[in-house]
């Protein structure tokens, strides 16, 4: 069984996640990453920036303008950018996720109800861009009073009861976001301005879905791949199962991984000095182990009871060595960069150069100060 150190492993990610050598394409760099998170949209076209050399307005011209991206519940059911032509990929591997955590009995649609909502959803957004309020009644006309209760709490009080099936619509390819509107949401069908390829089977799309998580991010376990995608671990176990013959077993450390059958696995170049990442970067909210992507002081300092994304984060030769955070006004930014332990000479010099990168993307300036990040997660 072929032993991988912890260096080449972060040498080959990055290369990979076009944190190495820039991608001139915006729709490749999130192919890369296996979808970008967008949660905070502004992370996302920094995550994109960074990896392309792309400003924020190129980004959303690639989103709303050229189509080469669509913003929609991706995977662990939170707001991924994903690439439209990959979008058949995404549907048919993520429809067949089973969920890990669901809304309260009383809630829940029986599976007619369900199939009923997505069906209406996807002959209403097919016409336009709706917010909540105006899907409701159109849903409640083709469902049923039902439909409509406002039963399903949210931050600004209650969602109808249809809310709850909306990952669902999006997963099935029925429903994506379009852009807002008023600072209101706005939700569309993909169908509407993208060209997509044909669809692919359940099979066709969870082996292709495994085979560049493991390019993305192995090697990997199936519980590192049920994490990913917040699966229950069995199912992830059982697709490894099934995908054995195009998968080999390596061992990093103490842990036997896995990565696909045809992958050689060797760096072009060794891991860049240092880069920054900012909040839910897919590179390091997917990577483990987390003991050696966040180590000593970083496990703590970076995380968030165990999780990853919650800070921004500064890599060191693809590994986190510190956190930090910007504060914007105008078109000034104020970067702070707390690093943790002792960095090698000319740490600093690099440091700059990727906050001016930052900048760059953010389309600002930036001011750099090297001391403690005093904002808690996700500030």
């Amino acid at each position: 069984m072929t032993e991988l150190d912890w260096a080449t492993v972060c040498a080959v990610r990055m290369e990979r996640h076009a944190l190495s050598t820039p991608t001139p394409g915006i729709a490749e760099a999130a192919r890369a990453m296996c979808g970008v998170h967008a949660q905070v949209m502004s992370a996302a076209e920094l995550s994109l920036g960074l990896r392309t050399g792309a400003t924020r307005t190129q980004v959303r011209e690639a989103l709303w303008q050229r189509g080469e991206l669509v913003k929609t519940f991706g995977l662990r059911g939170t707001v991924h950018l994903l690439t439209a032509a990959d979008l058949p990929l995404w549907t048919a591997a993520l429809s067949a996720v089973p969920l890990t955590v669901g809304y309260a009995p009383a809630l829940r649609l029986t599976p007619d109800q369900t199939d009923a909502v997505v069906a209406a959803l996807d002959r209403v957004c097919r016409t336009g861009e709706f917010t909540m309020d105006e899907l409701t009644p159109a849903v409640v006309a083709e469902t049923g009073s039902w439909a409509g209760d406002l039963v399903v709490p949210s931050f600004s009080g209650f969602w109808p009861r249809w809310a709850t099936v909306i990952h669902t619509a999006a997963f099935r390819g029925a429903l994506c976001f379009g852009p807002d509107r008023d600072r209101k949401t706005t939700y569309t069908s993909p169908h509407r301005h993208l060209s997509t390829a044909p669809p692919m089977t359940t099979e066709q799309a969870l082996a292709e879905l495994l085979r560049r998580y493991l390019y993305s991010y192995g090697p990997a376990t199936p519980a590192h791949f049920a994490r990913w995608l917040s699966a229950p671990r069995p199912w992830a176990e059982r697709l490894f199962t099934a995908c054995r013959d195009r998968l080999r077993p390596v061992r990093l450390g103490e842990t036997e991984a896995w990565l696909a059958a045809d992958d050689n696995f060797e760096p072009a170049q060794d891991a860049p000095g240092l880069r920054l990442l900012p909040y839910f970067d897919a590179y390091q909210v997917g990577c483990h182990p987390r003991e050696s992507l966040f180590p000593g002081k970083t496990y703590l300092r970076a995380l968030n009871r165990g999780q990853a994304g919650n800070y921004p984060v500064v890599l060191v030769d693809g590994t986190v060595a510190g956190v930090w955070h910007q504060r914007r006004s105008g078109r000034r930014i104020a970067v702070t960069v707390e690093p943790c332990g002792r960095w090698r000479a000319g740490r600093r010099r690099m440091l700059a150069e990727q906050v001016d990168r930052v900048a760059a993307v953010l389309e600002a300036t930036a001011e750099l100060t090297v001391g403690t990040v005093t904002v808690g997660p996700h500030a």
